[in-house]
């Protein structure tokens, strides 16, 4: 289950944390807090450079605040060019006073960051950031802006993932409207909030989708372009791709493996009541008679991906889950009975981990207890690095994600996506 299916946001208000639940939530904040200490500063200003190599050059994306006055951006290009710093592309954002410039600079291998923000800082600049770019950042932002758009045309999971390719390193984070209510949480108005360096924007549920970027802060222009996505996501509604793989079982049945949402939350829950106890406790860490309470929000696009497994009839009989978890990624599995044991669980999971390659994601990590050794050699399997951290019975595994993970039918026969 994801990390932030608490009771208090997720489930009904009235529904108390089990005793289970709530030492596995302890359990589970206890190691997200030691991850967290332990992670790596996020202003990267004074990085220093890779090993000089000879002739090499390093790619820059930097950001410093002018003053809106005639000469003040000739004087910054002109201390990048005594650093022999070419200037690739150039926003512009207007602010109250002064303007933002937000640069993608080639330098010299040997030239450090600090460097170049010396120079800057000297020719007038303030509030400046820099950090290494890559060859993505070489695509011009309208361009950038229009992929994104149509990708989140094509489906609803992807705006979290084109918000933070938008706007960088950032967490985001979902919250549902209150239940029976109409206004959104936190009373955010319709056109959204924008405070430094966290904005808040209208979900189309009546939610809330908040922005965290605590190392830059937002600027005007940045928030009208995040809430032009969520007003396209908006007036698309409800949407999955209808693309779907039919997979043959070595015993020579036909199973298929397609995208979920909360359209298929009926067959979820037919789904539980096909499962034991002992599978539904592996999968929600709690009681079983909660288990069909989280299934809207675990099928919702707004928090991630779903795959469903269905049989020739129709019936679902797995569910694997992609969920974007504030600036982490997480995996769950869930495959009843009967099913069990025939390679489908670790099908799902190499489709979920290819698309969390696709997204550009860093690692997924999965939560599960000690003893569901099914979910453990599912993600040995993988064949990717893997970190375990226990705590009082619960097991979070990470797995580094590196080269695209294969999407085949592997063990499980031939494959067709009609």
């Amino acid at each position: 289950m994801t990390r932030k299916t608490t009771e208090a946001t997720h489930l009904k208000n009235n529904c108390r944390p089990a005793t289970t639940m709530r030492r596995f939530t302890t359990a589970f904040r206890a190691w997200r807090t030691r991850r967290h200490e332990n992670a790596p500063p996020t202003d990267h200003t004074g990085s220093p450079a890779p090993e000089p190599v000879p002739g090499a050059s390093t790619l820059w994306r930097m950001r410093t605040t002018v003053q809106d006055e005639p000469g003040s951006l000739a004087a910054l290009c002109t201390a990048l060019a005594g650093q022999r710093v070419d200037i690739l592309s150039l926003q512009t954002h207007p602010l109250a006073e002064g303007t933002v410039d937000e640069f993608l600079l080639r330098g010299p291998g040997e030239l450090p960051a600090s460097g170049i923000a010396t120079a800057v800082r000297t020719a007038g600049g303030t509030d400046t950031w820099i950090e290494r770019a890559d060859a993505h950042d070489l695509v011009d932002a309208p361009t950038r802006v229009l992929g994104l758009a149509a990708r989140t045309a094509l489906d609803a999971a992807e705006l979290p993932l084109a918000l933070r390719q938008l706007l960088g390193r950032c967490t985001i984070r979902s919250q549902p409207a209150p239940a029976g209510g109409d206004r959104a949480p936190g009373g955010v108005p319709v056109e959204g909030a924008l405070d430094d360096s966290v904005l808040r924007l209208r979900a189309p549920d009546g939610g809330v989708i908040t922005v965290e970027r605590p190392y830059l802060p937002f600027t005007p222009t940045e928030f009208a372009r995040a809430r032009a996505l969520v007003e396209l996501d908006a007036r698309l509604g409800p949407r999955v791709p209808h693309g779907r793989d039919v997979l043959t079982l070595a015993e020579g049945a036909d199973i298929t493996v397609r995208r979920a949402d909360t359209r298929d939350l009926e067959p979820a829950r037919a789904m539980h009541e096909r499962c034991s106890d002992r599978t539904l406790r592996l999968r929600y860490h709690g009681p079983v008679g909660d288990a069909d309470r989280y299934l809207n929000h675990l099928l919702s696009p707004r928090f991630g991906r779903t795959l469903a497994v269905q049989t020739a009839s129709g019936r679902v009989v797995g569910l694997g889950h992609l969920l974007w978890d504030g600036d982490e990624t997480e995996v769950a599995l869930i495959v009843e009975d009967a099913w069990q044991r025939r390679g489908v669980g670790a099908e799902l999971l190499r489709r979920l981990v290819a698309m969390a390659v696709d997204a550009r994601c860093g690692s997924v990590y999965a939560v599960t207890q000690a003893s569901n050794t099914g979910m453990v050699a599912a993600m040995r399997g993988l064949g990717l690095p893997l970190d375990y951290q226990v705590e009082e019975g619960t097991l979070v595994i990470t797995a580094r994600l590196g080269e695209p993970v294969a999407s085949t039918a592997g063990e499980l026969g031939s494959a067709s996506a009609p």
